[in-house]
């Protein structure tokens, strides 16, 4: 009889692991897309989130598609010691390329650039300061920024201000100061104090205090985000199971352990055809919300999903794996679009309620943006602690993983409930 191996070890690394792959994933796409949303002007947000999720899907197709080939049969997935630890070793390096190129792509503006830029904007310069029309979004910078900084001051080590008056022309929210300047010194004071940081304290607060609007895009995003980790999380197993009969359970090399590991491979696929289909979808969303508007769209989308889930659940063929997965492109793609798109247009307009005859409310508050993207981010983790606290339990009573699609679909046409009290302004 062989001797009992521990694999207390084991648990801990892939535990650890899977928290580390999560820090990863919303460390690097939440501060991007609030950076999105900065950058961009009002009118090319829906441009630009659509975009962002292009590239998203994308990614998530050559990854998947990875994990849908066989490595154990090639060179490189038995040097690297099999399937698992060739897909691991190959998206690592991938993922490491992939930030080394973003973090050294652009050159952030230093904090102090801007204030010294504002001071100067006070003493009258407002002509050199102010962002050409041609602007782009928060910060307006001309091509010959990089210049600035070549020549550094010798007493504080710092860009001459010379240099950036002459050859950089940035400044932050460029039309609120340039209208508040025409009306005198106590409103370009007040407008100075409004883009001040503010305190640990305003920013808990601003968390524990949201307006109801942000509460119902967070209660429908939390939906939605459990919808969808059913499948991302929970799908492949229903296909080793549910579809091609196999039992994760069952001794190595059994005729049900290599159904079960068919299975799980050819899920891979599936989930590849989501990733691509969200690629595509993302490409007319822009267009879509706007001959359709936002809330068509928004409910339109999570209710797709729920049928496209619910005719899987029904059908359990290889082919409905195939296709109704495309469904999930569009849940996914709507995920990663609307609910920052609704989240940046209340701050466009600086409304986040309506007042008691329907209309728009000017809001008195100071919210930031960022916050705002990072609450709404945040629902994925919390989808992901609830159902790992419920899903095995729903499959246990269920008796079979196609709980896990009827699940999802049934947790979708709660989101599409919920999505219908946002509140969309004109969008």
């Amino acid at each position: 009889m062989p001797p009992k191996t521990s694999h207390a070890w084991g648990i801990f690394f892939t535990v650890l692991g899977t928290v580390l792959l999560d820090f990863d994933a919303d460390a690097c796409q939440s501060p991007a897309r609030a950076y999105l949303l900065d950058v961009c002007l009002p009118e090319d947000h829906a441009k630009g989130l659509s975009t962002f999720t292009i590239m998203a899907g994308l990614g998530g197709f050559f990854g998947y598609s990875m994990g849908g080939l066989n490595w154990d049969e090639t060179d490189i997935g038995r040097r690297l010691g099999g399937h698992v630890k060739a897909v691991f070793s190959i998206i690592t390096f991938i993922f490491i390329g992939c930030v080394a190129f973003t973090v050294t792509s652009f050159a952030e503006i230093p904090l102090w650039v801007l204030a010294d830029a504002e001071s100067l904007y006070d003493k009258g310069e407002n002509e050199k300061l102010r962002a050409p029309k041609e602007a782009y979004g928060a910060c307006a910078i001309e091509e010959e920024r990089g210049k600035a900084f070549e020549e550094l001051d010798q007493v504080t080590g710092r860009p001459s201000l010379g240099n950036i008056n002459n050859e950089t022309s940035f400044i932050e929210n460029a039309d609120v100061m340039q209208e508040n300047s025409e009306g005198g010194n106590d409103d370009l004071i007040h407008t100075h104090n409004f883009m001040e940081v503010e305190s640990l304290q305003h920013y808990l607060l601003s968390i524990v205090h949201m307006p109801f609007s942000l509460r119902m895009i967070c209660l429908t995003n939390l939906f939605c985000w459990m919808a969808h980790v059913c499948y991302s999380l929970y799908f492949t197993d229903f296909v080793g199971e549910a579809v091609f009969k196999g039992d994760p359970k069952a001794s190595q090399g059994s005729v049900l352990q290599i159904r079960y590991e068919e299975g799980v491979r050819f899920g891979c696929w599936g989930m590849a055809m989501y990733s691509l289909s969200c690629s595509f979808y993302s490409l007319i969303i822009e267009h879509l919300i706007k001959r359709f508007r936002a809330k068509t769209v928004y409910v339109g989308g999570l209710c797709f999903y729920c049928v496209g889930m619910a005719l899987m659940a029904l059908s359990r063929s290889k082919i409905s794996v195939l296709v109704f997965s495309w469904t999930a492109g569009v849940m996914y793609s709507t995920l990663f679009t609307m609910p920052f798109l609704l989240v940046a247009h209340y701050h466009n307009l600086s409304t986040f309620e309506l007042d008691e005859n329907g209309c728009a409310k000017l809001g008195s508050g100071l919210r930031g943006l960022g916050t705002d993207v990072a609450i709404i981010s945040s629902m994925v983790f919390l989808a992901q602690f609830i159902l790992s606290l419920c899903m095995g339990t729903i499959i246990k009573v269920a008796g079979t993983t196609t709980a896990v699609i009827s699940t999802a679909s049934f947790l979708s046409l709660c989101g599409a409930i919920s999505a219908t009290n946002v509140m969309y302004l004109d969008l």
